[in-house]
């Protein structure tokens, strides 16, 4: 069946069924994933760490993760973008957060053996990825001014003055759509 370009929820199924088969163990469709994803998930890495090296290297991180733990993934929590757009997010504000340019404080290669792992342990990654899926999950109820201000503010970092020129609408308007959005997030999220 031929799938069209047009159609939103098609592309859904599609990076459903291609996460769902990762999981199976069908490695190929890494490929598939990457290839309807990489764009956009480049796109978050870059405007969070604002350099292309390191973005390309967060971005790397997110398919390794996926590739370990696509099993992990729940339809009915999140879209599979959201859920591919939480891991991108959290990989850059990783490494952002690592001190900014993790080449500049990187370990020569003799000393790699004795630095510690700061991961969070499995269990603590799970439950913090529940918890972006029911956000993701809760984001998709808002409407679609409120959801897309959010996601710029949040996730994108801009800032109310930069919402308010891209609207073409005042400060303090923006300020309420977002405020109203957050109230209504923060009832949806207590429901979950």
């Amino acid at each position: 069946m031929r799938e069209s370009s047009h159609s939103p929820y098609t592309a859904r199924e599609a990076l459903c069924a291609n996460i769902a088969r990762l999981a199976a163990g069908e490695g190929d469709a890494l490929a598939a994933i990457y290839a309807a994803t990489s764009a956009k998930l480049y796109g978050i890495c870059l405007r969070i760490l604002g350099d292309e090296k390191e973005a390309e290297d967060a971005l790397q991180d997110v398919y390794i993760d996926l590739y370990r733990r696509a099993d992990r993934f729940d339809p009915a929590r999140a879209s599979p973008i959201s859920w591919l757009a939480c891991m991108a997010r959290n990989r850059a504000v990783d490494r952002l957060r690592a001190g900014g340019k993790v080449r500049g404080g990187a370990v020569p290669e003799d000393e790699a053996h004795s630095v510690a792992d700061g991961a969070l342990a499995a269990d603590e990654r799970l439950l913090l990825d529940e918890r972006d899926a029911r956000i993701h999950h809760c984001l998709e109820t808002l409407d679609a001014a409120q959801r897309g201000a959010i996601r710029d503010a949040f996730f994108g970092g801009a800032t109310y003055a930069a919402l308010a020129e891209g609207a073409n609408m005042s400060v303090s308007a923006i300020k309420s759509r977002v405020h109203r959005g957050l109230a209504k997030l923060k009832i949806c999220l207590e429901r979950e």
